[in-house]
């Protein structure tokens, strides 16, 4: 990939970077680590490194991101714009540039790697009141329904897993991986 190209990661490290002011001003670094903020500064090094793989995983993880973040974020929160711009903005441009790497169907299990990657990190390194891509205690609601954290741990990794798979091969349709085989056949 040329230049120009790369230098678009500069866009998802300046929406990550707009999150960052936004938690420094109002407390809760924590909240940096979670998915749809760090994949930001996943997608923008995936750019700059020209790694595929990168992202891909980043660009699936935009869409649970967006619904999760209108769900939870902007239906009960004030709008904040550097927000706006994490999952808006990141969705957006991950879009874009899926129109030149494409997709593959093993895509997905990037995106649950760094999913659990995550998970240990955001448990070791977060507060358990931010509760930060839920590492630390069941969803609030979802009380009843799980007897304890790792029952809910459990369901929920699962359901990430399906939600990723679905995303990556949704996203593969549209912009399906060519063929290495016939891309030399062309030149």
């Amino acid at each position: 990939m040329n230049t120009r190209f790369r230098l678009v990661g500069l866009l998802p490290l300046s929406f990550f970077l707009a999150q960052i002011i936004h938690y420094k001003s109002v407390g809760g670094a924590g909240n940096l680590l979670w998915m749809c903020n760090i994949g930001n500064a996943l997608l923008a090094l995936g750019l700059f490194l020209n790694h595929r793989e990168l992202i891909r995983a980043a660009a699936i993880w935009t869409i649970p991101g967006l619904g999760i973040w209108i769900r939870y974020v902007l239906f009960e929160y004030d709008f904040v714009f550097s927000s706006a711009l994490a999952h808006v903005g990141g969705i957006v441009v991950a879009l874009i540039v899926l129109r030149c790497v494409r997709m593959d169907r093993t895509a997905w299990v990037y995106a649950f790697v760094w999913y659990l990657f995550m998970q240990i990190v955001s448990r070791l390194v977060t507060s358990p009141v931010l509760n930060v891509n839920v590492a630390h205690r069941i969803q609030t609601g979802w009380e009843n329904t799980f007897s304890g954290y790792w029952k809910f741990w459990f369901v929920m990794t699962v359901l990430v897993a399906l939600c990723l798979w679905a995303c990556g091969l949704m996203l593969s349709w549209i912009w399906p991986a060519r063929d290495p085989e016939l891309i030399v056949a062309d030149e």
